[in-house]
């Protein structure tokens, strides 16, 4: 409904979930927070879903960030681990999701781009950790260091000044930019290219790809070969050798 701060609708096989906060630019108060975790849980039970697209409503913001009103009033001091919802940490979602960033990403929009696995900006976009501006913490932004540049995650965090999605883009934090026009549609594609593979093994991809962060090359290897087992032993892999052998597109049945 387009009164609610949160919309969840398919696409397909591809899921979409919008902050609806616009007057706001789409800042993360208590029920947008609540709306994006009940968000994140449908999708997870979501069997007809293959892929998220989280994205916010309008041109001007992808999420500013925290509602600095709303910690105003209610003084708030350290947040809880799941005080913004994220994907993987406090919500667990084994299926991918990507953000459509369609505007400003500061602070917790900010954390929101980054806890999704894959990132497709609107060329007006732009991303900032901008918490030491006002006197807040971005623990979240540990793992940064892996995604991006050592030197570029400090610029960050230190001068809390925002990039553009062409700079977010160059240093690896954004996989596309487009037109703000075409962000939509490309968002759909890509998630359309990634749910068009066997779910058992874009499940184990993912989860191979961040259990390798932080390990050397063995032990990498290791977690690697018992997390791709599953994928390797079900009827899926069978399934795409004999769809190539027919000449025909692979029917996958996650299992």
């Amino acid at each position: 409904m387009a009164d609610d701060v949160t919309v969840y609708e398919r696409r397909g096989r591809v899921a979409w979930l919008t902050m609806n906060r616009p007057q706001a630019a789409n800042a993360l108060d208590a029920g947008l927070r609540a709306g994006l975790a009940a968000g994140f849980e449908r999708f997870a039970a979501d069997g007809d879903a293959t892929v998220l697209v989280l994205t916010g409503t309008g041109e001007k913001a992808f999420s500013a960030g925290g509602d600095l009103k709303e910690m105003a009033t209610t003084s708030l001091g350290v947040p809880p681990v799941d005080f913004v919802p994220q994907p993987g940490r406090s919500v667990r979602v084994d299926k991918p999701i990507i953000a459509a960033v369609n505007g400003v990403a500061y602070g917790g929009g900010f954390l929101l781009a980054q806890s999704c696995d894959l990132c497709v900006a609107a060329d007006h976009a732009r991303f900032g950790i901008t918490e030491a501006r006002w006197g807040r913490g971005s623990p979240w932004a540990a793992p940064l260091p892996w995604m991006i540049p050592p030197r570029v995650a400090m610029e960050l965090v230190l001068t809390a000044r925002p990039i553009t999605a062409e700079r977010a883009y160059e240093v690896g934090l954004v996989n596309a930019v487009v037109p703000a026009v075409e962000l939509r549609d490309a968002a759909q594609d890509l998630a359309e290219a990634v749910g068009a593979n066997a779910p058992l093994s874009v499940r184990a991809g993912k989860a191979m790809v961040y259990a390798a962060a932080g390990r050397d090359r063995e032990a990498a290897w290791a977690e690697a070969e018992e997390l791709f087992r599953p994928a390797y032993l079900s009827d899926d892999a069978q399934e795409g050798p004999r769809a190539f052998l027919e000449k025909r597109a692979p029917v996958w049945r996650g299992r």
